[in-house]
C-alpha cells in the first residue's frame, strides 16, 4: 500500500458488476455489491447507471463521488455499514430516490449537504449510528418522509419541523443525549437483554470484536457448568421428607 493512502479494497470489473445485477419481483434491478471490500466507489458502475436499486452496504467506502448524480433512475440506496464521513452536494439531484439508508457511518453535521432536502420523493431516511450532533430544520421540508431514523447519534434536540412532519409514521431517535431522556430515571436492570441481534459470519468479525464475542461465549460456558446447587445452603441431612422421625418429636424440642 502506498505511503499516505488508505486502503485501496477491492477492484470490481465490470464485468463483476454485470453478474452482480439481480432482476426483483418487481421488475427493477438491484445492483448488489454488499461486503465486496470496496474501498473506492468503483467508476464502471457508470457503464450500469440506468439500474433502480443499489446496494453497497457494508464496505469500506469512505466518500461517494458526485457522480452519483448520473444514477437518475436511482428508487432504492443502501450504504449502510461503511465508513462515509460526508455527502456530495450531488446526491441532491436523485430525484427518485425514496429510500437511502445511511446507518453506521461516520456522517457528522457538516458531512450533511443542504441539497439532502432536494430529494423530495424520499420515504425512508436512516441517519441512525452516525456522529450527528445537530440535524438541520430544513430536513423538515421532506415531506414524504414516513420512516427516520436517527438512533445512536450525540442529538440534544429534534427540530420541530421534523418532528411535525405530515405523513411520518415512524421516528427513531433513541439512545441520544436528549433532554427528555435525561428525566427519565430507568431503574438499574442487572440483566443484559437484546433489542437487535444481528448475525455474521465469525471470518467477518475483526479481531477486537471477535475477542470479545468469545470472551462472553465463555463466561456463558462457565455458568452452565456451575452446578444448580449452591455450597452456602445449609443441608439437613435427617429431614429429607415430612415423614421424617422428627416429625414425632417436634412437640417435645419445640418446647425445649
Amino acid at each position: 500500500m502506498p505511503k499516505g493512502k488508505g486502503p485501496q479494497g477491492k477492484k470490481i470489473t465490470l464485468k463483476m458488476a454485470k453478474n452482480s445485477i439481480r432482476v426483483l419481483f418487481n421488475g427493477r434491478r438491484r445492483l448488489e455489491l454488499s461486503k465486496m471490500g470496496i474501498a473506492v466507489f468503483p467508476k464502471c458502475l457508470l457503464e450500469l447507471s440506468d439500474v433502480e436499486e443499489i446496494d453497497l452496504s457494508r464496505n469500506m467506502l469512505r466518500k461517494i463521488p458526485n457522480i452519483i448524480e448520473k444514477f437518475q433512475n436511482l428508487i432504492w440506496l443502501d450504504l449502510h455499514s461503511n465508513q462515509i464521513d460526508e455527502l456530495p452536494a450531488e446526491i441532491g439531484t436523485l430525484q427518485n430516490l425514496t429510500f437511502l439508508n445511511l446507518c453506521n457511518n461516520k456522517l457528522t453535521t457538516n458531512g450533511l449537504p443542504e441539497e439532502l432536502t432536494h430529494l423530495r420523493s424520499l420515504r425512508i431516511l436512516n441517519l441512525g449510528l452516525n456522529c450527528l450532533e445537530t440535524i438541520p430544520t430544513t430536513l423538515g421540508t421532506l415531506r414524504e418522509l414516513t420512516e427516520l431514523g436517527l438512533f445512536d447519534n450525540s442529538l440534544t434536540i429534534i427540530p420541530k419541523s421534523v418532528k411535525r412532519l405530515p405523513k411520518l409514521e415512524k421516528l427513531n431517535y433513541k439512545r441520544n443525549p436528549l433532554p427528555e431522556f435525561a428525566k427519565e430515571e430507568e431503574p438499574i436492570d442487572t440483566i443484559k437483554r437484546i433489542e437487535s441481534l444481528y448475525l455474521v459470519d465469525k471470518k467477518d468479525l475483526c479481531n477486537s470484536c471477535l475477542r470479545t464475542c468469545q470472551g462472553e461465549r465463555d463466561e456463558l460456558h462457565m455458568l452452565e457448568d456451575m452446578p444448580p446447587g449452591s455450597s452456602d445452603k445449609p443441608n439437613f441431612t435427617s429431614l429429607t421428607t415430612p415423614n421424617s422421625t422428627a416429625r414425632d418429636n417436634q412437640e417435645e424440642w419445640r418446647i425445649k
